[in-house]
């Protein structure tokens, strides 16, 4: 019994409490009401495409909308191929075709809200990736109408979560707020990532753990992730995202 009760403490203590506290302070933030209301034009994050011969990758999170915001961000993976004069955008959303290309800007605002870069990769490392890049998007099993689940996924996240194992050399992890990036294609209850740095073991996304390079040490409760990133120190907390030591 005591040690049920520890359980319980930890869990309310490591995940619970980040995100009430989240949620109080995201309800009385002035936020657009509706998605019309909201802003989605471009943040100017990233240069004109024309301004640079280098392709590039890139990898946005944005905090989303509704109360979902409180807890919850949309991930999105934008490339440029070599001499491009543009951006091409790649987004899973839940509406119409599953996965959209260049519906929104780049680097647009999502529900008013502006995005984050998570990574970057230029020059030549990009043009080698893009096609790897493109690749797992294509081979993404939640690719058809109707595929979408907001939780536990598949979802935005588990879309961009699935490119980013695919291809590790973009050398990274969603934000601790990416809610449905553990969810595992196909109902894996274990995947390593195809450079085998980065372990990840899950219930649909709903319990489990990630470790390796990348990942740092996670665990992931009900989509809420906390946990240590080794790579750049830093603490994963539920709902808030990363905290850099």
């Amino acid at each position: 019994m005591k040690s049920l009760k520890r359980l319980l403490l930890v869990i309310f203590v490591v995940y619970l409490l980040p995100t009430f506290a989240s949620a109080g302070w995201w309800a009385i933030q002035d936020r657009p009401g509706r998605w019309s209301e909201a802003l989605w034009s471009s943040a100017h994050v990233l240069p004109p495409a024309s301004e640079s011969e280098e392709a590039a990758i890139y990898v946005f999170s944005a905090t989303t909308g509704g109360m979902k915001g409180a807890v919850s961000s949309h991930a999105w993976i934008v490339t440029k191929e070599k001499g491009a004069a543009s951006y091409t955008r790649y987004d899973k959303v839940g509406w119409g075709s599953p996965i959209r290309r260049n519906h929104r800007p780049a680097d647009a605002y999502w529900y008013s809200n502006p995005p984050q870069l998570v990574t970057a990769v230029t020059g030549t490392a990009a043009e080698l990736l893009i096609p790897k890049v493109e690749g797992a998007i294509a081979d993404y099993p939640y690719a058809q109408p109707g595929s979408y689940k907001i939780f536990p996924g598949p979802n935005s996240n588990t879309f961009v979560a699935h490119v980013l194992r695919t291809v590790p050399e973009l050398g990274v992890v969603l934000p601790p707020h990416a809610v449905g990036r553990d969810y595992l294609p196909d109902g894996d209850f274990v995947l390593l990532d195809a450079d085998g740095r980065d372990l990840h073991v899950t219930l649909r996304g709903l319990l489990g753990f990630s470790a390796g390079v990348r990942s740092g040490i996670e665990v992931h409760f009900l989509g809420l992730v906390a946990g240590l990133d080794l790579a750049e120190p830093g603490i994963k907390v539920p709902a808030l995202g990363r905290i850099g030591i």
